[in-house]
């Protein structure tokens, strides 16, 4: 006899897995984004009256969302270990409480932007990206380091030789760092590299090694430490997808390569 538990949660599986319904929970999500935006806007009562429906209504398709995926999911006790999971479920809970008309409406309003967020436990491809952005946090944090290590030592020359010229730019270290980013970013960085040229005018060299290192050399590190992750990430995917399968991954290819070279070289030994 078939077990009715089973076949309810074989259901909600297939469910989840339905682009369409996919397609349908992320088509709410941006109607969420669209309420949030149109609250900010001066409209007539009549219309904050609809949105307050809508809203109610979005908390309640997320509501069954969220209890959805917690049907499918074959370990129910492990459900709460995915970090998405915790989150999704803390925004729905939150958006539940009716607090718009008291002291925490900033509260509720600040939790329903947020919903826009649950997109990314939707969509695999945006999960993928947030992972590998923060897997490559601890590698970035030595790059952004030597970045302020050269930033820091910029400024103090900055503030060193300038501060003369324009002490609202160059008045002290805080304010030369507050610069130097402007300068980094290409906001009128010429018009404070011609100030300082009118008094030194070898002054260029300050703001062109400045850009080389920073806007060239810095971030086109950071976008090859993320690239890398990424790729990483990819092929953990394709082979966990491979194992799943049952099909060979890399791992065991490269294992069959050793075999087959051992082989060989037993072979020319034997000769």
């Amino acid at each position: 006899m078939v077990n009715k538990a089973t076949v309810e949660d074989n259901v909600f599986t297939r469910l989840m897995a339905n682009k369409a319904f996919e397609m349908f929970v992320v088509s709410v999500i941006i109607l969420s984004a669209l309420v949030v935006g149109a609250k900010t806007y001066a409209v007539p009562p009549a219309a904050l009256k609809v949105l307050a429906v809508l809203d109610w209504v979005i908390t309640f398709i997320f509501l069954i969302e969220i209890s959805i995926r917690f049907i499918a999911e074959p370990n129910k006790k492990r459900f709460f270990h995915k970090a998405w999971n915790v989150f999704d479920t803390l925004i729905v809970v939150v958006s539940l409480i009716p607090i718009e008309n008291g002291e925490m409406a900033l509260l509720g309003r600040l939790i329903r932007i947020f919903r826009v967020l649950r997109m990314v436990s939707i969509i695999p491809e945006l999960r993928m990206l947030l992972n590998s952005l923060a897997k490559a946090l601890p590698q970035l944090g030595y790059v952004m380091l030597l970045m302020f290590i050269i930033f820091y030592i910029y400024a103090a020359i900055g503030s060193t030789l300038f501060h003369e010229i324009n002490p609202e730019l160059w008045g002290d270290i805080s304010i030369a760092l507050l610069t130097l980013f402007r300068v980094m970013t290409f906001e009128d960085w010429t018009d404070v590299m011609y100030e300082t040229m009118a008094v030194y005018k070898l002054s260029w060299i300050f703001y062109l090694t400045f850009i080389f290192f920073t806007a060239f050399a810095f971030l086109n590190m950071i976008i090859g430490i993320v690239v890398n992750v990424l790729e990483e990430e990819h092929n953990r995917e394709r082979q966990e997808a491979a194992e799943a399968s049952g099909q060979p991954t890399m791992f065991d290819l490269q294992d069959q390569l050793k075999d087959i070279q051992k082989q060989l070289a037993q072979l020319k030994q034997s000769k």
